[in-house]
């Protein structure tokens, strides 16, 4: 399920009309005049496409006929009153963000607006930056929200490469390395951390290949006692060993004109790494307990998420098999260095999860922002993992993030507490927006490396495209 689908060699592309991204529409509720020309000023300089009224029931017909996509709250009078303007405004345009700006600000009153539906809380007396501050996230959370949007249309309209997800540059390059690699017989090594998918770009080689309608065989090499691993790739002959009661082929001949696939090619054992190298260079094998060799036809892909030049280095590993191995190689990106990804994975996930339950999973921004601000030591495994365990832990189709892991929370909260950006004290609790803490971390990683982009990239375990983008945002 990729996110754009691969047109044939030499068929016409469909030449479509380039979309131009219409601006966000804000419709500032306020009846003071010089404060509502303040709001409108600063929003237009954001881009933001303004209407000023300054009636509330007005404001509220007008939510309803027009469809804004956020409102900005301004009403001279009690807290209580601006408080339910937010909630008329969610009961009757759910998605629209509110903001709230308050001269009569309070603790209660901020926590009362967040639990009815409001985006953010201005308490006046505030200046312009912090004016411009909360209007630039909403920018940036309407952008997101209509990227989510797009992610989850292409996901039902466009058919993927060999059921993969991803559209960042790096699986960009992946993909095309996969139908060059498909076109080819040599051995192929795929690199990867753990639950990065690397038999899925195993299968993905063999059924893109000419032998896809021959057997793809996978084999655990690093789940099996080295004699069974020996059996199972070898074959063996009656009474070979204790309970070999007739002759068993092995994967290598079953596979004939197909694939095996061995996972974990670093956790086999030196001996078998020696016949392994045999039966590539001779393209032939010797079952266990017999004294014929047998012809072979079958290509190997293996993977391993192990350095294997350190475990050559260390003598753990065969270099000349290293090297046979080693003809064409392929990296699968962390997902934590493809995090731009995550909305169209996580689209994927709940979409399958609605086919199979009958409930129509949806993900709440804050949630999908905290799965955007988690490195995923278990890559997209653990990912798939997490939505699965918020859906069947959710009280309705929407996914929240009192829904997510613990671990998931655990990792913001002392993400938090470690930072030093600016924050809001909401009752005991101090409260960090996630994106000052990204933009804090990329700049003092800049500084610390003296502009070097690219080892800033790696340090903080991002793609170097995400860095510049980023970047971009800041102004910088």
């Amino acid at each position: 399920m990729l996110a754009t689908s691969m047109p044939a060699s030499g068929a016409a592309t469909e030449h479509r009309p380039v979309e131009i991204a219409r601006p966000a529409t804000l419709l500032i509720i306020c009846n003071q005049p010089a404060m509502a020309e303040a709001y409108r000023e600063a929003a237009e300089g954001l881009d933001f496409r303004v209407r000023v009224l300054a009636n509330a029931e007005e404001g509220l017909r007008a939510v309803v006929a027009e469809r804004f996509d956020c409102v900005l709250v301004d009403m001279a009078g009690t807290e209580a009153a601006a408080i339910e303007i937010v909630r008329e405004v969610k009961a009757r345009r759910g998605q629209t963000s509110v903001v709230v700006a308050s001269a009569m600000a309070s603790v209660n009153g901020a926590v009362e607006a967040m639990r009815a539906g409001c985006f953010d809380y201005l308490a006046k007396p505030f200046d312009l930056d912090e004016l411009n501050l909360v209007l630039g996230n909403l920018a940036a959370s309407l952008r997101s929200r209509r990227e989510s949007r797009d992610t989850a249309e292409r996901l039902r309209t466009v058919q993927g490469f060999a059921n993969m997800v991803g559209a960042t540059p790096e699986m960009q390059k992946l993909y095309r390395i996969i139908t060059k690699a498909a076109h080819s017989t040599h051995p192929v090594l795929i690199l990867g951390e753990s639950g990065t998918g690397k038999e899925m770009v195993a299968r993905a080689i063999h059924y893109s290949g000419a032998h896809h309608d021959k057997p793809f065989l996978p084999v655990d090499c690093g789940s099996l006692v080295p004699t069974l691993i020996e059996a199972e790739l070898f074959g063996y002959t009656k009474g070979a060993f204790t309970g070999a009661a007739r002759n068993k082929d092995g994967l290598l001949a079953i596979a004939n004109g197909g694939t095996v696939f061995l996972d974990e090619i670093g956790e086999l054992p030196l001996e078998l790494q020696a016949k392994l190298l045999r039966a590539l260079q001779e393209k032939e094998i010797r079952p266990v307990g017999a004294t014929h060799t047998q012809r072979i036809d079958v290509r190997v892909l293996a993977a391993t998420n192990r350095h294997l030049e350190f475990a050559v280095e260390q003598g753990t590993f065969r270099k000349d098999l290293y090297y046979r191995l080693n003809v064409l190689t392929l990296r699968i990106s962390a997902l934590r260095e493809r995090r731009e990804d995550i909305p169209l994975l996580a689209h994927s996930f709940l979409a399958r999860l609605s086919r199979s339950s009958g409930r129509q999973y949806t993900i709440s921004e804050d949630a999908m922002q905290l799965l955007m601000s988690y490195d995923w030591p278990g890559n997209v495994r653990e990912l798939e993992n997490c939505l699965e365990r918020a859906s069947a832990m959710s009280s309705g189709p929407a996914l929240h993030v009192g829904d997510l892991p613990s671990s998931l929370q655990n990792a913001r909260s002392a993400l938090h507490s470690l930072s030093g950006a600016p924050s809001a004290i909401v009752g005991e609790q101090r409260i960090v927006p996630i994106a000052e803490l990204e933009k804090e971390a990329i700049l003092k990683a800049l500084e610390q490396l003296k502009g070097d982009k690219l080892i800033a990239a790696r340090m903080l375990g991002i793609g170097k495209t995400t860095l510049y983008r980023k970047l971009k945002e800041y102004g910088l």
